[in-house]
């Protein structure tokens, strides 16, 4: 049986007459094979750079090429704004007075920043510092600093620490000031973690506060303990 690929005068004939399908063009074949792996390698091109190197080579590429460049610049960018919001979270930065405006003020858009006024020597400013620590690995997303006082604000009162304030796009949205306001040497990570929560600076999964569930607690101890009228007791 004759080849019908075979280069021959027979099957010449029989691709004239129609029997036999033309006889592909095995350089149209590699042509085709080459610009495919063009294409693809532009596209794994253009994937893998960074946005300066888009910038740098853009006038390599064409019309179509630059709209799907486009999609990945804006695919780029937006990796590279997540990773400059992680980079510096997740614990406690400390700042001084001229660092201020900087990390606060102009933290960023839509980012909620806590800030921690405290002073060393101070029991109540230590714990809540301790708690921060702890705060800021759980809740990489918000930023937490802390600030000796007088740093930030001159002749800041003594009396005042510790002082929260929570910040977001620069704005102050809630403030705690003074040892009372946290409930003293008492306070909890969790309690602290709910207090926050209530200006919306973190998400947290606490449903109630737990300062709450310890004083009902405490209240029901006194009643369970607390002598009836039938009591003998010396205050009857």
């Amino acid at each position: 049986m004759q080849d019908p690929n075979a280069d021959t005068e027979w099957n010449d004939i029989l691709r004239k007459k129609g029997i036999l399908l033309p006889k592909e063009d095995p350089n149209k074949e590699i042509e085709a094979l080459e610009e495919e792996l063009i294409q693809q390698s532009v596209v794994k091109r253009y994937e893998d750079m960074t946005l300066d190197e888009l910038e740098e080579n853009e006038d390599e590429f064409g019309e179509e090429d630059e709209r799907a460049i486009e999609m990945y610049r804006q695919q780029r960018l937006a990796e590279w704004k997540a990773k400059q919001m992680k980079k510096v979270f997740g614990e406690v930065l400390e700042i001084s007075g001229p660092e201020y405006v900087q990390e606060v003020t102009k933290a960023g858009d839509d980012l909620w920043v806590i800030l921690h006024l405290y002073k060393q020597g101070i029991p109540i400013c230590a714990l809540i510092n301790r708690h921060l620590n702890e705060l800021a690995r759980k809740f990489p997303e918000t930023k937490f600093i802390k600030a000796i006082s007088t740093t930030c604000i001159p002749n800041y009162p003594d009396r005042n620490l510790p002082t929260v304030f929570v910040y977001q796009d620069g704005n102050i949205k809630a403030q705690y000031v003074g040892p009372l306001v946290f409930g003293g040497m008492n306070l909890t990570k969790d309690e602290l973690e709910w207090k926050l929560s209530r200006s919306g600076a973190i998400k947290t999964e606490l449903e109630e506060n737990p300062r709450q569930k310890i004083e009902d607690r405490m209240m029901s101890a006194i009643r369970t303990s607390a002598p009836t009228k039938d009591s003998d007791s010396e205050e009857d």
